[in-house]
């Protein structure tokens, strides 16, 4: 179920994390009104299913399920269709969603049937389950030209086609004939788009052997006597909810924010944007932690958690960056800078501390010179301080459009752009002068390096080129408030260190550190040495 995406309606579509203890289970909520809980199935994204049917399904609160193994919800590892059962009600009883109708997508009929089991048990009164799609998802389990129950090998490949692999198994999914895989299906959903297809992908790619066993497990029980066997089933559907919804629980406020100390995901709604957060610790003056261009602040997962002892450490992924909303106008360091002001007057902090890496060491800087006032002590590792035409030759051959087609190309120049990151500085330049020392990470860290770019998709470039824009060297010397500036010896930009030695105001502390902890391939004594003097500095 796909439809193109208006910027409109994706404004009303809106994620929310609930806590269980298996972790943390992403949901998408749409609309008003009486509660209608969605399993989306395993070949489209949960946020585009969402945005679709909140087109259709008016008068109803959607909470469509990101089911374990995907996106979000990825770091839970599915089991079977009992145990995910347990972890979404889980997660619904957070949320405070009892009684409900439910409707589920193809291969999530066996986990929609055992959730109906779990709701009829906790609330003591029937459940409402609608099935769609089931007769095209036992086509696909039991014939062979489908792969049979299992999906093809996903573990992440040296060239990257595994990316490639998991981008046929959507489109074909949804393009062929269930009946008949040598044919395009005549009828069904309209077919997704590439941006569509895109979102789907690169949800199951954040963890493939999570979405593989997900797919193994529900196919292993999928009943093929279960649900409809017609694609017009969604109409009768759609007038079957109508005689349920008076006897629906109306939907209940979500908490805004989760407890815990431990880290945890959230989103933040700001002036600017909704933007995804990552939180740790509690106590002392908080610290807002801004991630290196492209990806998101996944990578700094370890350093906020080394940095949350005896204080709040938050990351949030830029707007256009990452799982934060896209966005919109031009993007600046100083736009940025504005973006994070928007985040503290929302989380209502009066002063804050500062780390920022690469480009986050930019947001810093302008940060606490337009609002030195709620600047507390910052730590600035890397900034970039390179030459006028070089940063201009960086601005002219660095970002080339990351645009999703039909056949998935975008994902090998994705992969390889990131692999060449790692061997050249500037990955561009593909020469042997251009080498870099780091050398290419683990395949397991290449790939979700990846897929945090992906993730920032066709925005990726706006974050990125602001960083090269910025004059650090005419903003840095007019920062007043107490700061560290310092890089790794692996770091492509630790030979800025020297240029930040004349630049930086009196008082600066500047200085080589043992490594550039969100590097991969850094030793754990290192990267433990880095985070101490990280601490000592805030602390003083």
């Amino acid at each position: 179920m796909v439809s193109e995406i208006s910027s409109s309606l994706a404004m009303d579509v809106y994620p929310h994390y609930a806590s269980t203890q298996a972790g943390q289970l992403r949901v998408w909520r749409a609309g008003s009104g009486p509660n209608l809980v969605v399993l989306p199935g395993l070949v489209m994204s949960a946020a585009i299913t969402a945005r679709t049917m909140a087109q259709t399904h008016l008068g109803w609160t959607l909470t469509v399920i990101e089911l374990p193994g995907i996106g979000g919800s990825a770091r839970i590892k599915p089991e079977s269709p009992a145990q995910i059962a347990a972890v979404i009600h889980e997660g619904l009883t957070g949320l405070g969603i009892g009684k409900c109708a439910l409707l589920a997508h193809d291969l999530s009929a066996p986990i929609a049937q055992a959730l109906a089991r779990c709701l009829h048990l906790s609330t003591h009164s029937s459940t409402h389950l609608i099935l769609l799609g089931v007769h095209a998802a036992c086509q696909w389990v039991d014939k062979l030209e489908w792969q049979g129950r299992a999906l093809a090998d996903l573990q992440p490949r040296a060239d990257g086609t595994h990316l490639c692999a998991l981008w046929a198994h959507f489109r074909d999914r949804s393009m062929l004939d269930p009946a008949d895989p040598a044919r395009v299906g005549r009828q069904g959903y309209p077919l997704p788009s590439p941006e569509e297809l895109d979102t789907a992908v690169v949800a199951a790619a954040i963890r493939p052997d999570a979405y593989s066993a997900l797919w193994s497990c529900c196919a292993a029980s999928l009943d093929s006597d279960a649900g409809d066997t017609d694609i017009a089933r969604l109409a009768a559907a759609n007038a079957q909810l109508a005689l349920w919804a008076p006897a629906m629980s109306p939907a209940t406020k979500i908490p805004a924010k989760l407890e815990g100390t431990g880290l945890r995901c959230e989103y933040l709604q700001t002036a600017m944007g909704r933007v995804h957060m990552r939180r740790a610790g509690s106590g002392g003056r908080t610290l807002l932690v801004f991630h290196s261009a492209p990806g998101s602040a996944e990578p700094l997962e370890g350093l906020i958690q080394g940095l949350a002892q005896g204080r709040e450490v938050i990351a949030c992924d830029y707007l256009g960056n990452g799982d934060s909303d896209k966005a919109k106008g031009d993007i600046t360091i100083a736009v940025l800078a504005q973006h994070a002001h928007a985040i503290v007057d929302a989380l209502d902090l009066e002063v804050v501390d500062l780390f920022g890496t690469h480009t986050g060491a930019m947001v810093a800087i302008e940060f606490s010179i337009l609002w030195p006032e709620r600047t507390g002590r910052m730590v600035l590792e890397a900034p970039v301080l390179l030459d006028p035409a070089f940063s201009a030759e960086i601005l002219e051959n660095y970002l080339p459009p990351l645009i999703p087609d039909s056949w998935g190309t975008h994902l090998l120049r994705a992969w390889n752009m990131r692999r060449d990151m790692f061997l050249f500085w500037p990955w561009y330049r593909q020469t042997r002068q251009a080498v870099r020392s780091l050398g290419m990470p683990a395949l397991q860290t290449l790939h979700d390096w990846t897929v945090g770019f992906l993730k920032s998709g066709s925005t990726y470039h706006l974050s990125y080129s602001a960083a090269f824009a910025y004059n650090t060297q005419a903003r840095l010397p007019l920062i007043t408030r107490p700061a560290m500036i310092c890089a790794g010896p692996t770091d492509m930009l630790v030979e800025g260190l020297e240029l930040a030695k004349a630049l930086a105001p009196t008082g600066t502390f500047v200085t080589a550190t043992p490594a550039t902890v969100w590097y991969p391939g850094q030793s754990a004594e290192a990267v433990t040495a880095s985070i101490a003097i990280y601490n000592d500095f805030f602390a003083a």
